[in-house]
């Protein structure tokens, strides 16, 4: 079967995972189709949450910017729920199906009905320093179909601080994050052999609900990927309503807020939070996408080259947000940029197939020493450009 190399996936099949999934940390593919079903379906405006609605930079022709309600979100699952569940996944067992369940109705922003002292201690709890956590992977190997693109990749990303992978296209790094939050199962014919565990615990697990583990890792995609017609407030909240946690309007505001300044863009939109997230340029709309991941307040925040169509200012901005972020969240980054590894990870770890073998790690370890005298003489040749 024949493999896209900048993809790792399958060329010419329909179990290629939409290329521009919209919030897949939180959701299975099937809640993706939900919410795409209720999203796009015309909303009264009496709908909307969050700030009073804003003039959007369409003028006043422009088409309101509506929300919907926890009501309709639950009633179309409801109706979607009779209608068959999602795709298997082959599994590392060979054919037993991953199920996500239901997702969680516990607030962790203190519930829709918060009183001032639970709204105070839940901006407490938001305001809090997360301690980052470790994601370390074991003897992983992975297949699309008969097609194996990853062998025996073992690898330790430590809390709180950047890991890059590195290596030329094709040799399997953007499979290998997709497996780090689940997404390697959503398609059909893939399948796994290995551990990935988040502080300890395996999140391929039997009893690991799909659904938390991606709300524990998120995930930045290469093309930006927020929802054009949805405000940027709204981008921001959308986690929320995917992952069943309800929250009053002082409680949004205050996530809202929090998650764009992490994200390095609140100084730039406060004041147009409802025009919509699509008006944003490619270097905003990518830290809108960065804040919507944090507002699930994840542990492990993985990026698939998030800088590769940005301008160079942008870039500068994404990378002082992702060292920021650091201190909080563990970040693993697929970048093709080596000056880029060199300035934002601490850690790095060189991938490379042969032609016909599959991909796998030739060496691993300190970014400055894998740069400055690295082992393998295919990583010197590799992080010099002479090859890749």
């Amino acid at each position: 079967m024949a493999v896209d190399p900048d993809t790792d996936t399958p060329n010419g099949s329909d179990s290629t995972p939409d290329p521009d999934p919209y919030i897949t940390e939180v959701v299975s593919v099937d809640e993706r189709a939900l919410l795409e079903e209720v999203m796009f379906q015309p909303m009264p405006t009496a709908g909307i949450t969050g700030p009073e609605s804003m003039p959007s930079e369409g003028g006043a022709d422009a088409p309101p910017v509506t929300d919907v309600t926890t009501e309709a979100f639950v009633a179309a699952s409801s109706r979607r729920g009779q209608r068959g569940a999602g795709p298997r996944f082959l599994g590392r067992t060979g054919g037993r199906p991953q199920a996500s369940g239901p997702a969680s109705a516990v607030s962790v922003l203190g519930g829709a009905s918060a009183t001032a002292e639970r709204l105070a201690e839940a901006e407490a709890q938001l305001a809090a320093v997360v301690e980052p956590s470790q994601l370390e992977a074991r003897s992983v190997s992975a297949w699309f179909g008969d097609h194996q693109v990853l062998h025996d990749v073992s690898l330790q990303m430590p809390a709180g601080e950047v890991t890059a992978l590195i290596g030329p296209s094709g040799c399997g790094k953007s499979t290998f994050l997709r497996i780090l939050n689940r997404m390697h199962e959503l398609v059909p014919s893939a399948s796994l052999a290995g551990e990935v565990r988040l502080d300890g615990d395996d999140i391929y697990d039997a009893g690991h609900r799909l659904v938390d583990a991606r709300k524990k890792i998120g995930m930045v995609f290469q093309k930006p990927n927020p929802f054009p017609a949805m405000s940027i407030y709204d981008n921001v909240v959308a986690g929320l309503k995917l992952a069943g946690i309800r929250a009053s309007r002082s409680e949004k505001d205050f996530l809202v807020e929090s998650c764009l300044v992490k994200g390095g863009l609140w100084n730039e939109v406060k004041d147009r939070l409802r025009s919509p997230g699509g008006g944003l340029s490619g270097g905003q709309q990518q830290r809108l996408c960065i804040a919507r991941s944090l507002a699930v307040k994840p542990r492990i925040l993985l990026m698939d080259e998030p800088c590769s169509a940005l301008d160079p200012t942008s870039t500068r901005v994404i990378e002082e947000t992702m060292l920021e972020l650091a201190q909080e969240v563990t970040i693993v980054i697929v970048t093709h940029n080596m000056q880029q590894a060199q300035r934002v990870s601490r850690q790095c770890a060189f991938f490379l197939a042969s032609q016909g073998e599959p991909g796998h790690i030739v060496e691993h370890g300190d970014t400055d020493a894998m740069f400055g005298d690295p082992i393998d003489p295919r990583t010197f040749d590799y992080v010099n450009g002479r090859f890749g």
